[in-house]
């Protein structure tokens, strides 16, 4: 009988560069969707699937995620950090200088950034079966034009990687959830950057058919890209909670004669008199002053600590990927 797989890498350390200003506040993960930092989102997710050690790598503001995850222990896990510093070392090269603390030999990988429901008693199963050292949880690619794609043959094998468009057509979507063995990364040079796909994986694939799986599921996925996806999910994930907004974050104040209407509020927030915000983001430690009026903004504090309004799209209505 295969072991149950009980470690994960949990990828934290991305700039998130298409989500400023919001991740020059807080790292991605930690962002709240629905009022609960997306990294307790995914871990206790985790939890749920028998995971009982989470290792995350950290580089960019990354005191946003200590401090909602701590040691893990109120969400179920042993939660341990690898720091990436001075440098972030990409989608290889942070689990190889993972590895001696996860200490695994076959273990998860899942992107901070992404939301799912899948099975992950499945993805292993299908790993174990295989016997390839890399299996990837897929989709069909139905936004092809939006994302890459992983291509397969008739066996399920990645034969390779393609760049978002219209090629990418009938490619599957990778939902940020793998197995590996620690076995793929070991020979890197630990404290170097590397990438798996365009990468790690590419070589291993060119030098062995089938070191690459795919898993093929129908999970859903919330993928946290740009502000308007993060629009996006946060507005999903209240819907199926049935929240008419946003839970109040912590040491947040909204006056008796302020109107907020669809909007987000992150930590230590303030809103005065008789001010206004209609479908806005609110970053942590803002005042919104008394009679100001702001609708599908981003609101964030400057490093005058003067308050800057950033417009934004909320897009169309919620959906789930």
């Amino acid at each position: 009988m295969t072991q149950p797989i009980r470690h994960a890498l949990v990828l934290t350390a991305g700039l998130g560069t298409r989500l400023r200003p919001l991740t020059d506040v807080r790292a991605k993960p930690a962002m709240p969707v629905a009022g609960e930092p997306m990294i307790r989102r995914i871990i206790a997710w985790l939890a749920s699937q028998g995971i009982a050690d989470v290792v995350l790598n950290l580089h960019h503001r990354p005191e946003t995620l200590t401090a909602v995850v701590g040691d893990g222990s109120d969400l179920g896990v042993r939660a341990r950090y690898s720091w990436e510093q001075p440098r972030v070392l990409g989608s290889a090269g942070g689990p190889r200088l993972a590895l001696p603390i996860i200490g695994a030999k076959t273990f998860f990988i899942i992107n901070g950034d992404t939301l799912t429901d899948l099975d992950l008693a499945q993805l292993a199963g299908a790993h174990a079966e295989s016997g390839a050292p890399v299996t990837l949880a897929l989709v069909p690619n139905r936004e092809f034009l939006r994302y890459g794609g992983v291509q397969l043959d008739e066996r399920q094998r990645v034969v390779g990687f393609i760049p978002r468009g219209p090629a990418a057509e009938g490619s599957y979507h990778y939902i940020g959830a793998q197995i590996v063995e620690a076995s793929v990364f070991a020979p890197l040079p630990a404290g170097e950057p590397a990438r798996s796909i365009g990468g790690v994986y590419d070589a291993l694939i060119a030098s062995r058919a089938g070191a690459v799986r795919g898993f093929v599921c129908d999970a859903a996925f919330w993928d946290v890209g740009t502000t308007t996806d993060y629009w996006r999910t946060s507005r999903a994930f209240m819907a199926a909670a049935a929240l008419p907004a946003p839970p109040v974050a912590q040491h947040t104040r909204v006056d008796a004669t302020a109107r907020v209407a669809g909007s987000i509020l992150w930590d230590d927030v303030e809103v005065g008199p008789d001010a206004t915000l209609d479908e806005c983001i609110v970053t942590d430690h803002v005042r919104v002053p008394a009679g100001a009026v702001y609708r599908r903004a981003v609101l964030i504090r400057d490093n005058r600590d003067e308050l800057v309004a950033v417009p934004f799209d909320v897009g169309s209505a919620p959906a789930t990927s």
